[in-house]
């Protein structure tokens, strides 16, 4: 598996409006040092990897994309043979993947992509060779892989690539029947559908990721409260309600839970988001500003600023001047 470490980095430093000689300057380091880094001819120093995630607000998202030694190693021998797959490897995968996640909370998701689909390329590749007991885990990995890829194209605007990806992400999700995974990419079908201005496909992808067998609670409130957006867009009211009343229904289960990893953000007060959307689709802008402005109040610091974010304030704008 290729290390895009480099990739990432220079990326981010441009993102954040650091030339290379500024960032060595700004964290004193050797110029030299870091230019072979960030060029991908050495390796990072996990201090140095440390330092760019400050730099660079990435909170440990650059940092966490490099392997150890002894992770890349085996990471090496499973891309060259994976039929001989082994645990550790999948677990390395994973993990690299949970950082590219966290490293979409902070940087510019058009920054990501590149790096994104070498690695979800390499992974799908791998489980095509793969045989033995942990195929089924690495399968998992690669459906989220694919899945976080068409998230990145969902928000640069790029809906075609980003729609392939998820239809690919449910096929994956379904060879092993992770419900989690395949509820997943429907919700961000939902969420291209609602960029587009789709209230039809709002109502039918979140409806269909909250009736996804093996859908998290916490999944199923958020699928439920924005399909019932789509539907009071299109002026069904009735069913709007209706559908709301489902995710009410799940509320007490749901908050006694952890949210599933793939979908880390779920907590109760980011619902509050998704309460906020549909109540704003209902013409109840008061309710839907309050909704609103505790779910963004209570975001954590590191996605307060997420790119993600942009729809929600706009939301909050318009409940306000509307109430």
């Amino acid at each position: 598996m290729r290390d895009d470490f480099a990739d990432l980095a220079r990326r981010a430093l441009r993102d954040a409006g650091y030339s290379m000689k500024a960032a060595a300057r700004e964290m004193h380091y050797d110029p030299a040092y870091l230019s072979r880094v960030l060029n991908g001819k050495q390796r990072p120093s996990k201090k140095l990897a440390h330092a760019l995630d400050c730099l660079t607000g990435a909170g440990g998202a650059l940092a966490g994309t490099v392997l150890d030694d002894d992770d890349a190693s085996r990471v090496a021998r499973s891309s060259a043979n994976p039929s001989r797959l082994d645990a550790g490897t999948v677990d390395a995968l994973a993990g690299v993947l949970a950082a590219y996640r966290r490293l979409d909370d902070s940087a510019q998701p058009r920054s990501v992509i590149p790096a994104t689909m070498v690695q979800m390329r390499e992974v799908t590749r791998m489980l095509k060779e793969a045989r033995g007991p942990h195929r089924d885990r690495l399968s998992d990995v690669a459906s989220e892989w694919v899945q976080f890829a068409g998230w990145l194209f969902a928000q640069t605007g790029e809906y075609v690539e980003g729609v392939r990806l998820l239809n690919e992400a449910v096929e994956l999700a379904d060879e092993t029947g992770n419900g989690t995974l395949a509820a997943q990419a429907l919700n961000f079908k939902g969420y291209i559908a609602r960029q587009q201005g789709r209230p039809q496909g709002i109502a039918r992808w979140f409806g269909a990721a909250a009736n996804t067998p093996g859908a998290h609670p916490a999944q199923r409130i958020g699928d439920y409260l924005q399909a019932a957006g789509g539907l009071a867009e299109m002026g069904e009211h009735d069913a709007a309600l209706r559908t709301a009343e489902q995710a009410e229904k799940l509320m007490d289960k749901a908050a006694v839970l952890s949210p599933p990893e793939t979908a880390y953000w779920l907590t109760p007060n980011f619902n509050r988001l998704n309460m906020g959307l549909c109540t704003l689709a209902l013409g109840r802008y008061s309710e839907a500003a309050d909704h609103l402005r505790t779910g963004l109040a209570g975001l954590p610091d590191e996605l307060k600023d997420a790119p993600w974010a942009w729809e929600h304030k706009e939301a909050l704008r318009r409940a306000v001047e509307a109430a």
